[in-house]
């Protein structure tokens, strides 16, 4: 297998990158604030600055923009590498946030490239669950999340989305215009680590699980508020 194209994830993005996220941002929260009446709640617990791992549930493909709207600043996020084969559109992909890791291969990949991203201080958005997921009740969680914001000392900000399974289901190819609401937690913050020191396997897991518990709770509060 080729591996994924050579790509800078922690290059500083330049005044046309943010210039053309800004817009395109704007676009697409427009968008889902008319045709899914998006509400949302908690945006004060979103850090107005430094890196940051946002971790929401996942039920839909739409659940990517629709978390876009939870902050103004550019969110990084992973892309299949094969995205980027046809140069201009990988840049454009690249201007929108995404970062190309291969398909098939090995976790360290994808968490080292997400390590680089926050380290340079840009948030970025990881699904905990894994894939798209269906049904009321979080899925046992992967620990990726933890692993990456235990290693770099950054927060994970928790996001329950009501709505958006019914707004696009798996195997649908058209949107729904239904309610969706969005409810963003308290940033689970993990324990500082010492000079050298490597994020215990125990307190991974401990957060994983913390993280789990609130995401069902967050889930819950924006699936019952979706439907008011």
């Amino acid at each position: 297998m080729s591996p994924a194209p050579v790509v800078n994830v922690a290059a500083a993005p330049g005044r046309g990158e943010l210039l053309l996220y800004r817009i395109v941002r704007g676009i697409v929260v427009g968008f889902c604030k008319l045709f899914w009446r998006v509400r949302f709640d908690g945006l004060e617990h979103v850090p107005a600055r430094g890196p940051f791992v946002l971790a929401p549930v996942h039920r839909s493909n739409v659940d990517t923009p629709l978390v876009a709207g939870v902050t103004r600043r550019r969110m990084r996020f992973m892309g299949k590498d094969s995205m980027w084969k046809i140069k201009p559109i990988g840049r454009l992909f690249s201007a929108l946030g995404a970062f190309p890791v291969h398909r098939g291969t090995v976790d360290r990949e994808a968490l080292r490239r997400t390590i680089e991203v926050l380290q340079a201080g840009e948030p970025v958005v990881i699904f905990p669950e894994g894939t798209r997921q269906s049904g009321p009740l979080v899925q046992p969680l992967f620990e990726g999340a933890a692993y990456v914001a235990a290693r770099t000392g950054v927060p994970v900000v928790p996001v329950g989305i009501g709505g958006s399974e019914q707004a696009m289901p798996k195997g649908a190819k058209m949107l729904k215009p239904v309610k969706v609401h969005i409810v963003v937690g308290e940033p689970l913050v993990p324990p500082p680590l010492g000079p050298g020191e490597r994020a215990p396997r125990r307190v991974v897991h401990e957060m994983t699980e913390d993280l789990h518990a609130r995401l069902q709770a967050l889930f819950d509060q924006a699936q019952i508020r979706a439907t008011r």
